[in-house]
């Protein structure tokens, strides 16, 4: 297929095994995927514009009464405590937790928040310079996979089964709109579709060499652009029509997730040997790390929250730094699975790594609404910042992992298949 097709935005790229694929013409409500890796490459909305809009403003509107309100409150004895969500950073920063309330901040409130927002801007195409415009929806794809607000939640019920061994749980007026505002925020980005969204913008810049469908980019000499979708020679570094720099393969990909990969492990042994969470009962300090947590809840009868957290607190983190590194030597050529089995470990360790902050945000919210004095006070310890770092960095490690690596084993055996047919 030559290079006409793709000037009239026909051709794409796979971002994840880099096979050049010709885009059907889709019905509303039909996907396209690639046909050798089955990634997500584009999708046909009824409403392009107005259905992600239409959800990021309900989830903007849900947000902002999910901050008027009481969001939980707990009951001890008659002592009687409440917090509403924008109280939880305030508690942490005024003693002195102002890490754990960073965290809180970037990832529960203020990078979903801008994503709703910036999903408004782009898909109603309010009048802006188009280097802002560029520069957002830039953004906007790199924040939303540290979107955590469904994250939290799930730390929320998890922080009631925990407090319910203390007193008595009532959830506020707050708790069903920030349920909803979580529901309209994932089904906003949902109904993004990334290849319209930069297509709005401006059309794919031109090229001018001969391509061909079901081939690899790479083989064929094109890259392309990670950001925004458009197919480019391999030798320019620079996409003109989001101005982001790349290459044909991220330059020391490997070296870097390695690097990324080691801090994380090294971490990893005193985030679970360091208490997490002190607990103040009547002038007595109880410190409590992610193992003894998980066995207290046990003990308790609260089963399916202990594999919960066992599994994201304890085997996620593990499981994934294992198949990070396994991508690494696999990418190397020492690896003898197929590219297939491969990738399918690369998203599992996509999918799955964000949740591991689930303990983070228990902790969140435990040690902002349980503030009785002496009575009975949660604090966050060491233990917590060094885990969220953990998680941090093996999310970093994967997104600097490029998985088109995992595919030029098979991408060497097809250009071999070739040479000899030909």
């Amino acid at each position: 297929m030559c290079s006409d097709n793709h000037q009239n935005g026909r051709l794409l790229l796979c971002h994840q095994c880099d096979m050049l694929v010709a885009l059907p013409d889709l019905e509303e409500g039909k996907k396209a995927v690639c046909p050798r890796c089955d990634t997500l490459l584009t999708a046909k909305w009824k409403e392009p514009r107005n259905q992600p809009t239409g959800y990021a403003v309900s989830a903007l509107f849900m947000l902002l009464l999910a901050c008027l309100f009481p969001f939980v409150s707990m009951n001890v004895a008659g002592i009687v405590s409440e917090i509403t969500l924008t109280e939880i950073p305030k508690i942490m920063f005024s003693e002195d937790y102002s890490s754990m309330a960073v965290f809180f901040l970037i990832f529960v409130q203020l990078v979903p928040a801008f994503c709703m927002v910036s999903i408004i801007f782009l898909c109603q195409n309010i009048k802006m310079a188009r280097r802002l415009k560029v520069e957002l929806a830039r953004i906007l794809f790199q924040m939303k996979t540290w979107c955590m607000a469904e994250i939290f939640l799930a730390g929320v019920l998890v922080s009631f089964v925990k407090l319910m061994a203390y007193g008595d749980i009532a959830v506020g007026l707050s708790f069903l709109p920030y349920c909803l505002f979580c529901l309209f925020q994932i089904r906003a980005f949902q109904c993004l579709d990334r290849y319209w969204i930069w297509n709005e913008i401006e059309s794919a810049p031109k090229i001018n060499v001969p391509l061909k469908t079901g081939k690899p980019g790479l083989i064929q000499g094109v890259r392309l652009c990670q950001c925004c979708t458009a197919i480019l020679p391999a030798q320019k570094h620079q996409c003109p029509r989001c101005y982001s720099k790349g290459h044909a393969r991220r330059h020391y990909s490997l070296q870097w997730t390695m690097a990324l990969l080691i801090t994380s492990a090294i971490l990893y042994i005193p985030a679970n040997m360091l208490p997490i969470m002190v607990t103040q009962t009547l002038g007595s300090d109880i410190n409590s790390t992610i193992l003894e947590g998980i066995i207290l809840l046990w003990s308790t009868g609260s089963y399916p929250v202990a594999l919960v957290i066992f599994v994201a607190s304890i085997m996620v983190p593990l499981l994934k730094m294992l198949a990070i590194c396994w991508l690494c030597w696999d990418a190397k050529r020492h690896g003898r699975y197929n590219s297939e089995t491969m990738h399918f470990i690369y998203e599992m360790v996509e999918f799955v790594g964000r949740w591991s902050m689930i303990d983070v945000f228990v902790i969140a919210v435990l040690s902002a609404l349980v503030r009785m004095g002496q009575f009975m006070s949660i604090y966050p310890a060491t233990g917590a910042i060094l885990f969220a770092s953990v998680v941090i960095l093996t999310m970093f490690a994967s997104m600097t992992f490029d998985p088109r690596l995992t595919w030029d084993k098979a991408n060497k055996k097809f250009e071999l298949r070739n040479n000899e047919e030909s």
